[in-house]
């Protein structure tokens, strides 16, 4: 394997498979650059914008259309950005961040962006459990329970092939969005009306209206400019195998674009459409409060018939499972990147649904099934709430002439980067004061507790925010070396070997490397073949395995090539050989498929509980090979 003497390493492999888009011409290489911008897209059809958009339309009619279109172009602008800097660094945010920050700022980061995704996540169980009662009558507190059983159907599907799954997940929502745009035209809304819309308004008046307005508005800027998704396209670019050259990255940024624009402008049209169908439906005949996503179905039966409302539900259910694993595949890459924390995914997931579940399920009870509607809208407030934290960051990674070189962004589009990130800092502020204000004004009694807890926390939260703005800024180029997960490979010195035939020794980069190495050489000595095998298990890797080529496979193979350049030269005969996803699957397949004939291993010495959390190897891996097995046990401490 080739190593690297960039920052970063080379892009994740095809998400189509082993097609390199190097060897493509034209539409073809189009083609194969064509899909990362889709999976984020999918976020910006999910049952939160349906909410914030039948919200708007029905209580303003067309007024409202604008911001949808502002937080488009805010949404191109800004995953643009991503893309490029997952293409040039070859780092996603999470990972940029780490390097950037402060451990203690990385951690409240990954709080903020953890928030963020079990806010979406609430949207994707109410609108789901909605679509389950569409289709089966079911009471929505059951279908709200019932969607934590997700979490073992979704995983046993993404290892049967997430891109089957996403194929029919984005057919599905294609199919609603279709259903939308050809009722819009049934509908016939006022052109002239809808052309007014895209004129802006004023939001920031001090009226009720104007107030409601603004959150309905902050609501669809957070159900359009998703958090997470900038997290999400930084890394899924990386599954592009492209040549770290000017050219290069030249190509893969203009693909990217391409990409880009296409899935995040079909998504716009989508809305769009459910926005003027609200509004034309909803508003122009005095229904000003209609915000119901169980609404939305009535007009489906109404001008399709009784098929329609089943195709809305299975297209509900269809688009909350996509967002859902989306939201899995980012908040591995925020664990992973903020905190440097990783665990088993099925873990990871039924903590975040379980998290999502108890306020759906509080609402239900206290509150009754109407307030979900407000609930679905509220968790779209918070996503963008969070925006400023991704936001920011990504404008001054970005920025950086010394780390993008010349990929950085330009004068022009850094200045619609910062009026775009002053918007939403500015709209949110707002809406936080004018809340807080509410608050105070309408009970009394609770003045001291609102400044008691929620008052610091505002300027806590106002603080930080502060602090990742300034930071880049006064401390520039002061980041961390690029993310290297598992340390620096340890010098191999005065090892005794012994005499074996072709041995696997399994690489963790830790200081029981050069103990296994030890006993391995003990066992088959200078006339053995030695494959060193390091699994990578990032998200990248367990998602679409062999073709990833990130930059934490780049810096484990740069690491193992030190291992076997140290052997080599004290006559070894070494190679090294990495594994994606899984640990236990990924060896057992390399000691499989290479004939190997005995297995060295280091033992974690996890206790149950860490087992359960992060998974065991040594114990897999035995059941699936054929061949000996030893385990060297950490040193005594």
């Amino acid at each position: 394997m080739s190593k690297s003497h960039t920052e970063s390493g080379n892009s994740l492999g095809n998400v189509h498979g082993s097609v390199n888009p190097e060897n493509l011409t034209g539409w073809r290489k189009l083609m194969a650059f064509l899909g990362p911008a889709y999976l984020v897209s999918v976020g910006y059809m999910d049952p939160g914008n349906w909410a914030t958009d039948l919200a708007g339309g029905s209580a303003f009619g067309y007024k409202l259309i604008w911001v949808l279109f502002a937080s488009n172009l805010i949404a191109l602008l800004l995953q643009s950005l991503a893309a490029r800097l997952g293409i040039v660094r070859g780092l996603d945010l999470a990972q940029a961040s780490k390097n950037a920050y402060p451990r203690f700022v990385n951690f409240w980061l990954y709080i903020l962006a953890q928030i963020a995704i079990i806010a979406c996540d609430l949207a994707e169980i109410i609108g789901m459990a909605i679509g389950l009662k569409l289709l089966f009558h079911l009471p929505l507190i059951w279908g709200v329970s019932l969607t934590i059983t997700d979490t073992v159907l979704m995983l046993y599907l993404m290892n049967k092939g997430m891109r089957k799954l996403e194929g029919f997940i984005i057919s599905m929502i294609f199919i609603i969005g279709i259903s939308f745009l050809v009722e819009m035209f049934i509908v016939g809304p006022e052109v002239v009306d809808i052309a007014k819309g895209f004129i802006p308004n004023n939001l920031f008046k001090n009226d009720k209206v104007s107030q409601q307005m603004l959150y309905i508005a902050i609501g669809i800027i957070g159900a359009t400019v998703m958090p997470h998704n900038l997290y999400l396209h930084s890394s899924l670019v990386q599954t592009r195998k492209i040549s770290r050259t000017k050219e290069g990255f030249k190509s893969a940024i203009r693909f990217n674009l391409f990409d880009t624009v296409i899935a995040l402008n079909l998504a716009f049209f989508v809305n769009a459409a459910i926005l003027i169908l609200a509004a034309t439906a909803f508003f122009k005949n005095g229904y000003f409060e209609v915000a119901e996503i169980q609404d939305a179905y009535k007009l489906l039966e109404h001008i399709f018939g009784k098929i329609a409302p089943v195709l809305f539900a299975v297209a509900l259910i269809a688009s909350g499972q996509s967002s859902t694993i989306t939201g899995t595949l980012a908040g591995q890459i925020i664990m992973e990147g903020h905190i440097n924390l990783r665990i088993e995914p099925w873990l990871r997931r039924l903590l975040t649904r379980v998290l999502a579940i108890v306020p759906a399920v509080f609402t239900i009870l206290y509150l009754g099934e109407d307030a979900l509607g407000s609930l679905i809208i509220l968790s779209q407030v918070v996503l963008s709430l969070q925006l400023g934290f991704a936001v920011i960051p990504l404008i001054h990674f970005t920025s950086d002439k010394k780390r993008m070189g010349d990929f950085v962004i330009s004068l022009k589009v850094k200045i619609l980067a910062w009026a775009s990130a002053i918007l939403i800092v500015g709209l949110n502020a707002k809406l936080v004061y004018d809340q807080v204000g509410d608050w105070l004004a309408e009970s009394k009694s609770a003045d001291i507790y609102i400044y008691i807890f929620v008052v610091p926390i505002v300027i806590g939260i106002a603080l930080l925010l502060l602090y990742v703005f300034l930071r880049p800024l006064l401390y520039k180029h002061n980041d961390q070396p690029a993310f290297v997960p598992h340390g620096i490979a340890a010098a191999l010195d005065n090892l005794e070997p012994v005499q074996y035939n072709h041995i696997a020794v399994t690489i963790d980069f830790s200081k029981n490397d050069q103990d296994c190495i030890r006993h391995a050489l003990m066992q088959g000595g200078k006339k053995a073949r030695y494959s060193l095998i390091h699994v990578v298990e990032t998200a990248g890797a367990r998602y679409y395995g062999k073709q990833v080529m990130d930059n934490e496979t780049q810096s484990d193979v740069n690491n193992l090539d030190k291992y076997v350049d140290a052997l080599t030269k004290l006559n070894y005969t070494a190679e090294a050989r990495i594994g994606y996803g899984g640990p236990a699957a990924a060896i057992a397949e390399i000691v499989n498929t290479e004939g190997i004939d005995f297995i060295v291993m280091g033992s974690h010495g996890h206790k149950a509980l860490k087992d359960l959390i992060f998974g065991t190897t040594v114990d897999s891996v035995r059941h699936k090979v054929n061949v000996p097995v030893l385990v060297v046990k950490p040193a005594a401490k």
